[in-house]
């Protein structure tokens, strides 16, 4: 799947803790008829193979839809299972490294905090940033904060897009206008929805109006 940078506008992060009333499968499927524009599977417990198996059926439903899934830090997986592109964070396995073994429409993107870091990460041969957290996140309570004026800051210091990432929901999205971000990541705010489908579709209304101006 060619990346632009239009998959972006909404960008889904799987919650590692789903409903247990509700299979994960299910849940993303709701946030794809929502409106999702990108899926980010994230896995920290399951082993190998069994992560492998669950990327193929959440690509294939992805794909239902027209949408790219991208394998949170774990390249083999990403590989093996056919999936679109990884999202590496720092002390995962470096850009510049996945690059080199995979090709040029494997997505590849790189978390940023800093310009420097931005910079580096677009050189090295990243397609898109994450840059947060943008607020309090429920899911890494310690993650480094970072000021509206700082992502705007990291957005215009690189060509490629980024996304803005961080304890994103309804209730203070729009804070985001002027960011210069192409997009926002999510994670509670759909999958700890009751409604996971309409709440998808009001932050991607949301989401167009953030972006817009910027």
């Amino acid at each position: 799947m060619i990346f632009n940078k239009d998959m972006l506008l909404l960008y889904a992060v799987s919650d590692q803790n789903p409903s247990k009333k509700r299979t994960l499968y299910d849940m993303i499927e709701d946030s794809l008829k929502g409106g999702v524009t990108l899926v980010q599977l994230r896995e920290k417990s399951l082993a190998e193979n069994e992560f492998i198996e669950e990327a193929i059926m959440i690509k294939e439903l992805c794909h239902r839809y027209n949408v790219p899934l991208i394998i949170n830090d774990n390249v083999d997986v990403a590989l093996k299972s056919g999936a679109d592109g990884v999202h590496v964070g720092a002390d995962d396995e470096p850009v510049a490294e996945i690059r080199s073994r995979v090709g040029r429409d494997f997505i590849i993107g790189a978390t940023a905090k800093t310009v420097e870091q931005a910079q580096k990460a677009e050189k090295a041969g990243a397609d898109y940033l994450g840059v947060g957290a943008v607020f309090p996140s429920p899911t890494k309570k310690n993650a480094i904060r970072i000021t509206i004026e700082k992502l705007r800051e990291i957005c215009a210091s690189v060509f490629i897009p980024a996304v803005a990432i961080g304890g994103i929901g309804l209730d203070n999205v729009m804070e985001l206008k002027g960011g210069g971000m192409s997009g926002i990541a999510v994670v509670s705010a759909i999958f700890s929805a009751h409604d996971i489908e309409s709440a998808a579709a009001e932050l991607k209304k949301k989401a167009q109006a953030v972006t817009k101006i910027c």
